[in-house]
């Protein structure tokens, strides 16, 4: 028999889950980098980003279009890292507490 009040709690409960990780992530944090190496870029679990290191070989007005190019990707692999970390989390938090419903991803709803 389908428990709907059991189930409102679950949901109430994976909430406050959900809040507690979303506390967190400005504490996570994942990095990309481009250029072997050369740029690295640090996102947080808020997708902000928190540092760009980059070689100093790299800062050259004559190579400024190479240096955005490698600065925008190696924020684009840093943003796809966090997301899959942001995911992880979410998946961890609510693992279990919510029906194995198809068709529904509850981690992927905070994403």
């Amino acid at each position: 028999m389908f428990d709907l009040m059991g189930m409102m709690g679950k949901v109430k409960e994976a909430q406050a889950k959900i809040k507690e990780v979303q506390a967190r992530l400005v504490y996570l944090t994942a990095e990309g980098e481009s250029g072997a190496g050369m740029v690295k870029v640090t996102v947080n679990g808020e997708r902000k980003v928190v540092s760009i290191d980059m070689d100093d070989s790299l800062v050259n007005p004559n190579d400024a279009e190479m240096l955005r190019d490698l600065i925008v990707a190696a924020t684009n692999k840093a943003m796809e890292a966090i997301d899959v970390k942001i995911k992880a989390e979410m998946k961890s938090a609510t693992d279990g507490m919510l029906p194995n419903i198809p068709g529904m991803d509850f981690g992927n709803m905070f994403g």
